[in-house]
């Protein structure tokens, strides 16, 4: 009977039973790292003393309070990083397929550096990555 549904399984290639194995290992990497985790809650040593309940700051002694206001240019320069390096990665799909676009994709990917550099300019000009004030 086994060998009637696998044959079966075999002549249609849209069925669901080709997706048995994936969902098989991914309830089993679930379950492990289930019982992994309450193992180790359970059997872990448990040992708290003020020197382990005390802030670790990479050995040096944590001087006044952790929540000092900060300069806004520190995290504009990384959103603008994380943004235009994002961008940069939608070049990579034109790079793999530029012969097969042909000029329309060539005059798409111009288009796209365009705006890109409109951006750019408008970030400039705006003065977001001037350090002095």
């Amino acid at each position: 009977m086994y060998f009637l549904q696998v044959s079966a399984a075999t002549q249609n290639p849209d069925n669901s039973f080709w997706y048995l194995p994936v969902a098989l290992q991914l309830l089993f990497a679930i379950g492990f790292i289930a019982v992994m985790m309450v193992v180790t809650h359970f059997l872990g040593p448990k040992r708290p003393t003020s020197d382990k309940l005390t802030n670790f700051e990479s050995g040096i002694e944590s001087v006044g309070n952790a929540r000092q206001p900060m300069a806004v240019k520190y995290f504009l320069v990384a959103i603008l990083f994380v943004l235009f390096d994002v961008e940069v990665i939608f070049f990579y799909p034109y790079a793999v397929n530029f012969r097969g676009l042909g000029w329309n994709g060539f005059f798409a990917v111009l288009m796209f550096v365009g705006f890109f550099l409109c951006g750019f300019i408008y970030i400039i000009k705006k003065g977001a990555l001037n350090w002095e004030e």
